[in-house]
C-alpha cells in the first residue's frame, strides 16, 4: 500500500470523506486516499449554507485532470459553512486534504451516527482491501 496518511482525531465513510466533530459541527473533507487517487483538484461544487443533508446523501462534487467524484456526506445535519477559498484554490484539497482542504461544516443532527463511520485502523484496513480488489 502506497504511504497515505490518516488521522485517528478523524471518522471515514467507505466513499472516502472524512469528518471531526467539536461540540456537535462536523467539518468534512476528503481523505488523503481519495485526494491521491482523483488527481490534481480543479473545481469543488458544495452544498449550499442552510441545506440539509442526510448520511450518504451526495451533497457536491470534486473535478480533477483525471475524473468527477461525487462527494457525500458522512452524516446527517444541517450545512453551516462552506471552504470558500477552495473556489479560488481547489488544489488545498490535494496539498492540505486534512486542514486548509476542508470542504464544508455542518450541525449534526444525531451525534450517533459517527459510531457508524470508520475509525483510523478500520479505514486503513478498508483501504487495503480496496486496492487489493483492484489488483485482482
Amino acid at each position: 500500500m502506497k504511504a497515505y496518511s490518516f488521522s485517528a482525531t478523524r471518522y471515514y465513510t467507505k466513499k472516502h470523506e472524512w469528518i471531526t466533530v467539536v461540540n456537535n459541527i462536523g467539518t468534512v473533507g476528503i481523505s488523503d486516499y481519495a485526494q491521491n487517487t482523483l488527481g490534481d483538484i480543479v473545481f469543488v461544487q458544495l452544498p449550499e449554507v442552510g441545506s440539509e443533508v442526510n448520511t450518504s446523501d451526495e451533497c457536491g462534487a470534486l473535478e480533477s485532470v483525471k475524473a468527477a467524484s461525487e462527494l457525500y456526506s458522512p452524516v446527517s445535519g444541517t450545512v453551516t459553512e462552506n471552504n470558500t477559498i477552495l473556489e479560488e484554490k481547489p488544489e488545498l484539497v490535494n496539498t492540505d486534504c486534512y486542514n486548509q482542504g476542508w470542504l464544508f461544516k455542518l450541525t449534526i443532527k444525531d451525534p450517533k451516527e459517527i459510531n457508524l463511520l470508520l475509525n483510523e485502523v478500520e479505514y486503513k484496513e478498508f483501504i487495503i482491501s480496496d486496492e487489493e480488489k483492484i489488483k485482482k
